[in-house]
């Protein structure tokens, strides 16, 4: 595999510094008010997809029941020609925004920003002391690169270190692994980024210094974790400062990590790998009863992969590949679907429900089997789940009028259930994108905060498989057991979506074990049923992991008051089928879409055959943005 230092494509620096002059106001002013005519004449680019398409009468009967505040224009869809991000907090998107139409800056450079920004005010799920995945569309390119910046096991992790004290993966210093949040960063910052990296860091650092307001979704976390919270002495002090548990619209005050931050900013990465900081955060798991150390966080890499590629009807799906799960996973169903005579047409209505279901169980059944192609042989494993012949026989397997035990399905391992995550895409004006996904695993991760460094400490050793003796259960996947400077298999699954070369979409979500199928679903609700996008994010999610034997419905509400239900007729149409029914909240997705129909180059030329080719590559089309985010979070996009 690939290693980081070895990384060095050629890319036009034009594009990817911005040195390409701004497409001015005027010509956006001119282009919106084009584009009201472009989205009714706007042609289908995709069977089903139309950006302007309005879900029909029968899709809320059919899905679940939409309130009137559900997904409104106002605070969940923004739209712009030059740039949009949607991520799971608004100020984040925002700040997103700003770096790129107030100072200039590319994808690269707001993708920075916005995992700062998320790692301050949502540190129930992310931070620097943490991971991720991320694809990258460099603005000249039709193949995006996938970085790998997992949390990685310390150097003298073992395979039986928990033997005896299962409870010690989840919880507490020894679940703490190698985080890679700032080795990948500044990876992608150092061969793509355009502004100081000490600039992106401002905003998270005037954010933690001077204080931000705790939203519905992170008290509603405080509150539910209050235990956790209140036994560690840094959670505490951060959440509780005076003795009473933070709500919503409280000021949360996080100087220890604002001082950390600046000296990242000041001094790069290598303070926490190689320097003070790191030291300081060692000390502090270490005090607390870990076993990391300063050679685990020196010998950190990130690692550069080769994408998942899923290719059908026009359209190219990129995925990530092992140790993420997603990719492989997201083929593998789609390619099921596939096998159907009439496929757009097999995933609709109730009968299409419970396939798509089945076609998740078989998934699941394989999942199990990927592990760190660095330390195990992955390759015949993916080879079956995206081999179209493979799922054209197990498409033969589902049964339209009932389902089977776990069995049936082929699945051998018991799974490891991540959890957490948090996800957010933008696109600037040439048309770089970045889609990443980043986790400190459960909510607070370890629920511990390192006092001396204010850095959360992720509790990622959870996300390994550890042998058993429960001779009760099915056996731990050995694919998955750890190993030093091993990464654990994980569900996280951004997704890029191209046309004919020209970037389409992409998404992704969060939720662990239930990012592959809330992406699948948004998915295939958008470019195979035809439904509206904003629809698609708010509507109602199945979820089934084969393990437990439970077919996940919603039905609940939102911390901001949103009920979210399936129907009732379809639950009971379900159980029907013989699916054991069981509520649970769904996973959170968001997305950002261009439209195609009518777009012009992002040197302002329009759509021509002469101008395909230009400045020796094919410049990508610039059609309107759409970035969507997921009121299940309350989060909220921004555009220009």
């Amino acid at each position: 595999m690939r290693q980081t230092d070895s990384v060095r494509l050629s890319l036009s620096s034009s594009l990817l510094r911005g040195s390409v002059p701004s497409i001015r106001r005027a010509k956006y002013l001119f282009m919106a008010l084009s584009s009201v005519l472009g989205w009714i004449l706007a042609v289908l680019i995709f069977p089903g997809f139309s950006l302007s398409r309005v879900p029909k009468r029968g899709f809320s009967a059919l899905h679940g029941t939409l309130r009137d505040n559900w997904g409104s224009e106002s605070n969940r869809v923004a739209e712009g020609y030059a740039g949009a991000v949607s991520a799971d907090d608004g100020r984040c998107s925002v700040i997103g925004r700003d770096v790129m139409e107030k100072m200039g800056g590319n994808a690269v450079d707001a993708a920075v920003a916005v995992a700062l920004c998320s790692g301050v005010v949502n540190p129930v799920a992310s931070g620097i002391g943490g991971g991720a995945f991320l694809l990258f569309l460099p603005a000249n390119s039709s193949v995006p690169i996938a970085m790998d910046f997992r949390e990685v096991a310390p150097g003298s992790a073992s395979e039986n270190m928990y033997a005896g004290n299962e409870n010690a993966k989840s919880t507490g210093a020894l679940s703490v692994a190698v985080p890679g949040e700032l080795a990948g960063l500044h990876l992608l910052w150092r061969e793509y980024g355009s502004l100081p990296w000490k600039t992106l860091f401002q905003p998270a650092i005037q954010l933690a210094s001077s204080g931000f307001m705790v939203s519905p979704y992170l008290a509603n976390a405080i509150q539910k974790w209050s235990s956790d919270i209140l036994a560690d002495e840094g959670l505490s002090a951060l959440f509780a400062p005076n003795g009473t548990l933070l709500a919503a619209g409280d000021t949360c005050v996080w100087d220890s990590l604002a001082k950390s931050l600046a000296s990242i900013a000041a001094e790069g990465p290598s303070v926490f790998y190689n320097g003070s900081v790191g030291e300081n955060f060692v000390n502090d798991v270490r005090n607390a009863g870990g076993i990391l150390s300063l050679d685990d966080l020196a010998q950190y890499t990130v690692k550069i992969r080769d994408p998942i590629v899923h290719e059908y009807q026009g359209l190219t799906v990129y995925g990530m590949p092992p140790p993420s799960s997603g990719g492989a996973c997201f083929s593998m169903v789609l390619n099921i679907l596939e096998a159907y005579p009439e496929p757009f047409q097999a995933v609709k209505g109730p009968l299409g429900l419970h396939r798509m279901v089945e076609a998740f169980k078989h998934a699941y059944a394989m999942r199990m089997n990927l592990g760190d192609p660095d330390y195990v042989n992955t390759s015949e494993v993916l080879g079956l789940m995206l081999n179209a012949t493979n799922a054209a026989e197990i498409q033969k397997l589902i049964d339209d009028d009932r389902t089977y035990p776990p069995p049936y399905y082929g699945g051998s391992w018991a799974p490891v259930d991540d959890h957490g995550t948090s996800h957010f895409n933008i696109v600037d004006e040439n048309r770089n994108v970045v889609t990443m996904t980043s986790t400190v695993n459960y909510p607070f991760g370890a629920k511990i905060i390192s006092k001396s460094t204010g850095i959360l400490m992720n509790n990622e050793m959870g996300d390994f498989s550890v042998p058993s003796n429960n001779s009760g259960s099915d056996p731990p996947s050995p694919a998955n057991f750890i190993e030093p400077y091993k990464r654990p298999l994980s569900s996280m699954s951004p997704i890029i979506v191209m046309k004919e070369g020209q970037f389409l979409g992409a998404l992704g979500g969060s939720g662990g074990s239930r990012i592959i199928t809330t992406t699948l679903q948004v998915f295939l609700d958008i470019f195979w049923k035809g439904y509206q996008p904003e629809y698609s994010v708010s509507k109602p999610r199945l979820h089934h992991q084969l393990f437990p034997d439970l077919l996940r419905y919603e039905d609940w509400t939102t911390v901001t008051g949103d009920r979210i239900q399936e129907p009732e007729w379809i639950v009971e149409y379900l159980e029907s089928k013989g699916h054991n029914m069981s509520t649970k909240d769904g996973g959170v997705a968001h997305i950002v879409l261009q439209n195609l129909s009518d777009p012009i180059f992002a040197d302002g030329v329009k759509r021509c055959d002469r101008c395909r080719v230009l400045r020796g590559f094919e410049l990508p089309l610039m059609g309107m943005l759409t970035a969507i985010t997921d009121h299940r979070k309350d989060s909220k996009p921004a555009a220009y």
